[in-house]
Order: structure tokens, then sequence, then C-alpha cells
């Protein structure tokens, strides 16, 4: 029984190491010129993308579940980068939701700076330690490189920016 699910398991770990950004965000969960000017409002209207877009099932109880990560330490990256998370029963698909704003947003940041581009990411409770994980190792890869943050900052282009972070799917590893 065994060597029946290790085939199935082997092509599971296959998938989430070659995950492909573009297969979990598309240009309708991008938002370049976010209205929001606090934390709050940030994570509601990227909240309302995936609800709109149906990669979750409840608003506010996914919204709670990014409140509750929260509680338990920022998710302020640096270089004017935050990148929130809700791990949660609403989440139907998991996915990113990408903002940016006019103005700077107060978030506790690790380099003290004030936060304008924000991903959120909406991850599904079964997805916790796998998908998460890889999605978020190719997130940070990305923005280990400062070209790609200043590009994050100007763009104007929701497809490129989708495009800059598929830039670092992680290669096969079978």
């Amino acid at each position: 029984m065994l060597q029946r699910q290790l085939p199935a398991m082997k092509f599971y770990i296959h998938e989430v190491n070659n995950m492909d950004i573009s297969r979990i965000l598309n240009t309708k969960r991008v938002l370049l010129d976010m209205k929001a000017t606090t934390k709050a409002e940030v994570i509601e209207e990227l909240t309302d993308l995936l609800q709109k877009d149906g990669a979750i099932s409840c608003r506010e109880t996914f919204i709670q579940d990014v409140w509750q990560r929260e509680s338990e330490g920022s998710t302020g990256f640096e270089n004017h980068i935050a990148i929130p998370h809700g791990k949660s029963s609403a989440v139907l698909n998991t996915t990113l939701a990408i903002g940016r704003t006019h103005q700077d947003i107060a978030w506790e940041t690790l380099d003290g700076s004030q936060v304008r581009c924000i991903i959120l990411f909406a991850v599904r409770l079964e997805d916790q330690n796998t998908t998460h994980i890889r999605l978020l190792s190719q997130v940070a890869g990305a923005l280990a490189d400062d070209d790609i943050i200043a590009q994050l900052l100007e763009e104007t282009s929701p497809q490129k920016i989708i495009d800059l972070f598929s830039q670092y799917a992680e290669s096969d590893v079978y």
C-alpha cells in the first residue's frame, strides 16, 4: 500500500517545489492604486480583491485570521514592504494579493520604514506547512533583490508585477 502512495506524494512534492506564482496570482489580485491610508484599510482593501475574485469564502473570517497573525508579530518587512498573511478556513485557494498605496502606511517594519507595497498571503489551512512555505520562500527571494523592490514600488502594470515574482520560481528537484 505504501508503494502506491509514494508516486502521488512525489508528484505533490514536485508540484509544491515548482510553484509557478502566475498560477496562483492573477492581475485581478494586483491593485497598484490603493485608496487605503491605514494598515486596517490595506488589509480590508486587499481582502476585498480576494473575495471579489473568489479566493476566499468569508471576508470577516479571513480578516480576523490576518489580525490574529499580526498579533503574534508584525509582518512588516523592509524597504517599504509588508507581507501580512492569513492562514484561514475562509481561504478557498492559496494565493496572494498585491497592493501599492499612494502614501506611506504606518507599519512595524524591520528597518523602521513606512509601507507602500503590501503582499497579502491567503493560505488554506491544508497548505500552511507546504505551499505556504514554498510561496513565502519564493517571495522572500524576490524581495532580497534591490532591483525587484525598486520595480515593485514603481511598476504600473499588474502583469509585470506578477512577472517579477515568477522569475524566482524554484527549480525542479526531481
